[in-house]
């Protein structure tokens, strides 16, 4: 994520909650995911689980960029 849009969701996950939300599950599951990286072997169960988190993280990034760009158009 570029850095201005990190700014904009710091300058406004107060005030927004779905931002604030959809930010912190993608913190968290960038965190999980780094996790899966790290491992040399991941089971057939992890890797799926892998997935899964990856289509979860695209999916709320799609949800904060439509968030951004409503904030952007309001200023």
């Amino acid at each position: 994520m570029e850095q201005t849009d990190i700014e904009l969701i710091e300058r406004w996950k107060e005030t927004e909650p779905d931002l604030r939300r959809l930010w912190e599950e993608h913190l968290e599951f960038e965190e999980q995911l780094e996790a899966f990286n790290k491992r040399v072997y991941l089971t057939p169960t992890e890797q799926m689980e892998r997935k899964t988190l990856q289509k979860k993280k695209l999916k709320g990034r799609d949800q904060i960029e439509r968030i951004l760009a409503q904030l952007r158009q309001r200023r």
